[in-house]
């Protein structure tokens, strides 16, 4: 008898095995054409498959809560809805299709390059909606997608890719464009992650799943637990924050990985926060009641129990034995720590929530820390706080990449409720070993292509040996000298500062102060070639310093104390000498380039 219930199994083994190989070949084949589409095609794919999404929304719901015991009908209406409207709302003005940008102070293009075909896994607890979600994002990018379903939700995800393969056919995609496994193992799906022809994976499920997509030797986006913390801050206002914790916890039964598990309560706002959890429907269990709960609900390998995965309250309750009203909602556990002697503290996937209390925001900031590490890494975590510095704070050093303020973690991790990018596939970072701590979305199935125009020449050392070669590129030409201040302001800065020496400005010019730095009898030689006066400029003598300038090279009439540089280019500019007075003042600068250019004429000392 066991040998043909393993014969059987592995029968069905095979053929889920063959399945995803011809299934891949065929998206190859698929993504061949579909990557040439031009945006408006792509576009008008998109367009109706989610106008088709979404005139069934109900019946996939319906047919979700059916197949896999999980949730509850209305609240996956509202998911279907979510991902058909939302989600396709935020996609639809992306460009994925050839220039998507340009940078033209850069000189950079950037070209949309799709990944190709898309190996998508898809849980058991989200089932339609994460459908919906990863065939929208694929085609938008301009992939081919091939899905495996959870073995216990085939069915209602088959429904789904079946309608927006329909849809996308309507529109012009190619055959097989979406692609879906009928018949589903682990070995079959493992196989289709390891497909040469796959090139990214899409992985949604539990930690085993996650781990084998990172293993399948392929770029991958995993997604694991959530195991979200709720800090109720002493500021907050208590009344939301309850109504957003249990409407989270209750959303769908509680099988959204981002859904809050545990509340952390700040303790001088400790009993008004309990009261309000019972005037809103909770029911806090007692230590036995704790312990009979946690008997049926975790197993010994510290998983949810799936008998009790997204049901109600109350019958939650009443499997373990516990009596509660009527009206319950959820089931809060008040547990003094974390980890595997707290069986209640894991991630649920139901409405019962442990619950902390803590003497500060410090302590909690602790708490919510060993929360996450003790299954929910990268993930999600709220605070509800009026106080922006300890929100601040949370932010700063909580190790979940989504801190949802004033809303319920469920809503607000997926953008339903918050800013965030619409997604149904969370991604966790390097906290949670994960490639990306993004919402993913169809950017995350594109590679750019950057085409960049050179800014800079560059030259080689062999370049700068050769520089003389014609042809061969040059250093770029250094700047110009800036051309400093003007000789009026840099003179009236001078007289003032020697002004606060005790020299008068008009005593400054017999002080010995010349343009060169030689001494002679009547001062400092101008240049460094003696004349039979001791003054000179450069290595030209002058016969007759006592000789009037003449000529047009003479414009100004009366010789000049002080000499700056601009004084020197407007003189070359216009073609004329300057006349300075033996002991002038002249810059270095204006030195430099008026010996260069020989305009320098010296007048005779008048004593």
């Amino acid at each position: 008898m066991a040998d043909r219930v393993n014969a059987q199994q592995t029968d069905v083994d095979l053929a889920s095995i063959a399945e995803a190989r011809a299934l891949a070949r065929r998206a190859r084949q698929a993504w061949l054409e579909l990557a040439e589409f031009s945006q408006e095609k792509i576009d008008a794919i998109v367009d109706a498959m989610a106008a088709a999404a979404t005139a069934c929304a109900e019946v996939f719901a319906r047919l979700a809560v059916e197949e896999t015991g999980f949730g509850v009908v209305e609240d996956k209406i509202q998911k279907n809805l979510f991902a058909s409207q939302k989600v396709y709302g935020f996609i639809r003005p992306m460009k994925t299709v050839g220039v998507i940008a340009r940078h033209e102070d850069r000189r950079v293009i950037e070209i949309a390059e799709p990944f190709g075909v898309v190996a998508a896994i898809v849980p058991s607890t989200n089932p339609t909606s994460t459908a919906i979600y990863k065939i929208l994002i694929a085609l938008k990018a301009r992939c081919t997608i091939v899905i495996s379903p959870h073995p216990s939700a085939v069915k209602c995800i088959t429904r789904v890719a079946e309608v927006m393969e329909e849809a996308a056919r309507r529109a012009g995609a190619p055959a097989g464009s979406i692609n879906w496994m009928t018949t589903v193992t682990l070995e079959g799906t493992q196989e289709l992650m390891k497909q040469r022809e796959i090139a990214v994976i899409l992985a949604t499920g539990g930690m085993g799943l996650v781990r084998a997509a990172y293993s399948a030797g392929k770029p991958a986006y995993g997604v694991g637990p959530g195991n979200a913390p709720a800090f109720i801050e002493r500021s907050a206002n208590v009344k939301k924050a309850v109504h957003d914790i249990i409407t989270g916890k209750t959303f769908d039964n509680g099988v959204l990985c981002s859904t809050e598990n545990s509340a952390v309560v700040d303790e001088p706002i400790a009993e008004e926060v309990k009261r309000e959890f019972q005037a809103q429907g909770a029911y806090f269990l007692n230590t036995a009641e704790i312990d009979a709960v946690a008997r049926v609900l975790v197993t010994p390998q510290r998983l949810p129990n799936p008998a009790l995965v997204g049901k109600s309250a109350v019958y939650i309750a009443g499997k373990c034995g516990i009596t509660v009203p009527s009206e319950t909602r959820i089931l809060v556990a008040p547990l003094a720590g974390v980890g595997r002697d707290y069986p209640l503290s894991i991630e649920k996937l139901c409405p019962v929530l442990s619950y902390y209390v803590v003497k500060d925001w410090r302590e909690g900031c602790e708490r919510c820390k060993q929360v996450l590490r003790y299954g929910g890494m990268g993930h999600t975590m709220s605070i509800h706080s009026q106080n922006d510095e300890v929100i601040l704070e949370f932010g700063l050093h909580k190790p979940a990449f989504r801190i949802v303020v004033n809303s319920p973690t469920t809503h607000g991790s997926v953008g339903l409720s918050t800013g965030l990018d619409p997604a149904m596939t969370l991604g966790c970072g390097g906290f949670g070993g994960n490639i990306t701590s993004d919402n993913i979305s169809p950017r995350h199935l594109l590679n750019i292509k950057r085409v960049a125009y050179e800014l800079t020449p560059t030259v080689s050392r062999w370049d700068r040996a050769a520089s003389s070669r014609p042809g061969l590129p040059s250093a770029p030409a250094k700047p110009a000298p800036p051309t400093g201040i003007s000789a009026a302001v840099l003179s009236r800065r001078i007289d003032d500062f020697l002004s606060s020496r005790g020299f008068k400005p008009e005593a400054a010019h017999h002080t010995g102060v010349g343009i060169g730095s030689d001494p002679t009898p009547t001062g400092v030689r101008v240049g460094s070639g003696p004349t039979p006066t001791g003054v000179g400029m450069g290595s030209d003598p002058v016969a007759d310093p006592m000789a009037p300038v003449a000529g047009p090279a003479a414009t100004n009439s009366k010789p000049l104390d002080f000499v700056c540089e601009e004084d020197v280019r407007l003189a070359i500019q216009a073609g004329r000498k300057l006349v300075v007075s033996e002991r002038a003042i002249v810059t270095p600068a204006a030195r430099d380039l008026g010996e260069a250019n020989r305009i320098f004429s010296i007048a005779p000392w008048q004593g």
